[in-house]
């Protein structure tokens, strides 16, 4: 075997001991999840695509070219010139199940490598969904046991209003509510003081206004007669 058929080889069993691990029962997938998280698969992740891409293209060209192989060991000339030979017919045979051995290592290498990243993804995805359904879980028992509550408390009530201890109850309940009205009353009257110390404070603003303005219309007649006078004064100077 070739160097670049025992890698190939090497790679198909890598693969198949990797797929039996991802297999095995006793791992979950929340467990694989949490491992595919490590530092050390992000820092992979970032050349995941383009290996899996190289590593198909690589696999696709062995696996062609191991067809390649088989057909030509395959076809009836090598078949009669073999015969005229015997040597050359063990060796035809020889060669030929190298090829038909390349060609089930290549293309079982290429279907292993693709149903692998199928199966890490398909783990990923039974994770997220684990764990989305954990927390649905969760939710519901949470729910569950509010409603448990409530179903109590109401119980609780229905049997101390049957029980007579409703009506204390209820006196405690329309104190507080006296108090919040006495509240809002009190808050009302504030509001209605500050609006009325608002309005009359605007009425002292206004006759303050207001005088002024008689004062400034006062002023100013007094401007224009002194102002008259002085006119009339210089014309009989003149």
């Amino acid at each position: 075997m070739t160097l670049q058929w025992t890698a190939v080889a090497t790679f198909l069993y890598v693969e198949i001991g990797i797929l039996v691990i991802l297999c095995l029962p006793f791992i979950s997938a929340r467990r694989w999840q949490s491992i595919f998280k490590l530092s050390i698969w992000s820092t992979v992740a970032t050349f995941w695509n383009k290996v899996f891409l190289t590593m198909i293209i690589i696999l696709i060209v062995l696996f062609l070219d191991a067809v390649r192989e088989v057909r030509k060991y395959s076809s009836g000339e090598q078949g009669k010139d073999a015969k005229l030979h015997p040597n050359m017919f063990d060796h035809l045979h020889m060669k030929l199940f190298r090829a038909q051995r390349n060609l089930y290592i290549s293309g079982f290498s290429l279907f292993l490598w693709l149903v692998m990243r199928r199966v890490i993804t398909l783990i990923n995805q039974l994770a997220t969904v684990s764990c989305s359904t954990a927390a649905l879980q969760a939710q519901v028992v949470n729910a569950d046991q509010a409603a448990k509550k409530y179903m109590e408390d109401n119980d609780l009530l229905k049997q101390a209003l049957r029980d007579g201890k409703g009506d204390k109850a209820t006196a405690q309940g329309i104190e507080l509510l006296k108090q919040e009205v006495e509240k809002l009353k009190g808050e009302l009257k504030t509001s209605g003081n500050a609006l009325v110390k608002s309005q009359s404070d605007a009425e002292v603003m206004k006759k303050q206004m207001d005088s002024l303005a008689k004062e400034y219309d006062r002023l100013l007649k007094e401007h224009q007669e002194l102002q008259n006078l002085q006119d009339s004064g210089n014309k009989k100077d003149d």
